[in-house]
């Protein structure tokens, strides 16, 4: 928390008396020096606390404030071959990886700091997406949503932008088939945002404090479900997604990995395939590797309800904090309506 100085008016009469006091001086007039004749020096004023970026935690540069007058936006972008190649994913804060339906998975994409001018593929929003977005009011980028998702999320006072917006739209370049050609414009979204400038709470406990030793673990595999394993490999500085679809030279590369096992249940209703629609529950308490600098350290993720913040503890129940930098966080499923998930590495 930012701390406050309070200033005081000083009375009147307390400012005539010292006028009085100060007249009042040793009897040849003269000023007394040294010793304990000094006045007391001013308390120095406390320094503000530097400004930092809500979604990395990293310092802004020369200390300018980190408040915009848009809110964090998330986009969704599809994650399968179909998807290839992404756009804009390394131009953002912080990436959030689900399940949807038929095994495969989808990206809820974090921006704040910057905003890309062309995004995607923008696909559908899903139930999993209230638990993501709701901690920083973020504002969802869509190309629409099932009718039950809809109600949910207006129920959970998320906000959304779809193809209503004249910035979200279908672009015929042939580097997508139709279905996935929806591109967002976060630039013109976010210079058309008419809110005050303010700055969103840490979307992750940030801190300086040393993470615990754990294990090296230089390769990692987090298995989402029997269609989807996300490979990781540690280079010495970065982490890097050997099975993405991101684009050449806009490749996201986290400084942290963290893989959270959540409660995943089915929505009430199927694709127009006929597949179930997982839910996956980002509330409540779990299991988490934390993978930061070539190790894995093995934490229980606690958030109270789908709007809370996100805390992290060891084993002993000591607070684990997140060093600042970008982040990829694995919403990686649990025991539930779907077949669990898993994370090794070595």
């Amino acid at each position: 928390m930012r701390p406050s100085i309070l200033r005081r008016a000083v009375p009147a009469s307390l400012v005539v008396l010292s006028l009085a006091l100060a007249g009042c001086g040793g009897d040849d007039g003269e000023k007394k020096s040294g010793g304990g004749g000094d006045a007391p020096a001013s308390a120095t004023p406390t320094p503000p606390e530097p400004e930092t970026w809500p979604l990395t935690g990293e310092l802004t540069e020369g200390g300018a404030p980190a408040a915009r007058k848009h809110p964090p936006y998330i986009v969704k972008i599809d994650n399968s071959a179909a998807s290839n190649p992404q756009l804009g994913v390394g131009k953002a804060d912080l990436v959030v990886e689900e399940l949807v339906e038929g095994g495969i998975t989808r990206l809820a994409v974090f921006y704040y700091q910057k905003l890309p001018d062309r995004v995607g593929p923008v696909r559908s929003m899903r139930l999993t997406d209230i638990g993501i977005a709701k901690p920083v009011n973020a504002t969802i980028v869509t190309s629409g949503a099932a009718t039950v998702t809809l109600n949910g999320l207006r129920k959970a006072g998320i906000k959304f932008l779809d193809m209503n917006n004249p910035n979200v739209v279908r672009v015929s370049d042939t580097s997508h088939d139709t279905l996935h050609s929806v591109m967002a414009d976060l630039k013109k979204i976010g210079a058309s945002a008419r809110g005050s400038e303010t700055r969103p709470g840490d979307y992750l406990p940030f801190g300086d404090t040393p993470l615990p030793a754990g294990a090296p673990a230089t390769s990692v595999d987090v298995k989402l479900s029997t269609a989807r394993t996300s490979s990781w490999t540690y280079d010495g500085a970065k982490y890097v997604l050997k099975n993405g679809y991101m684009a050449d030279g806009d490749v996201f590369k986290p400084d942290t990995v963290i893989a959270a096992t959540v409660r995943t249940t089915l929505a009430p209703y199927k694709d127009p395939v006929g597949s179930d629609v997982p839910v996956s529950h980002f509330e409540g308490k779990g299991k988490a590797v934390i993978f930061h600098g070539g190790q894995a350290i093995d934490v229980t993720w606690q958030k109270a309800d789908e709007g809370a913040e996100l805390t992290f503890t060891d084993a002993a129940g000591n607070p684990v904090e997140i060093p600042a930098g970008r982040t990829w966080l694995e919403l990686v499923p649990g025991k539930g309506a779907v077949s669990p998930g898993a994370v090794s590495y070595r």
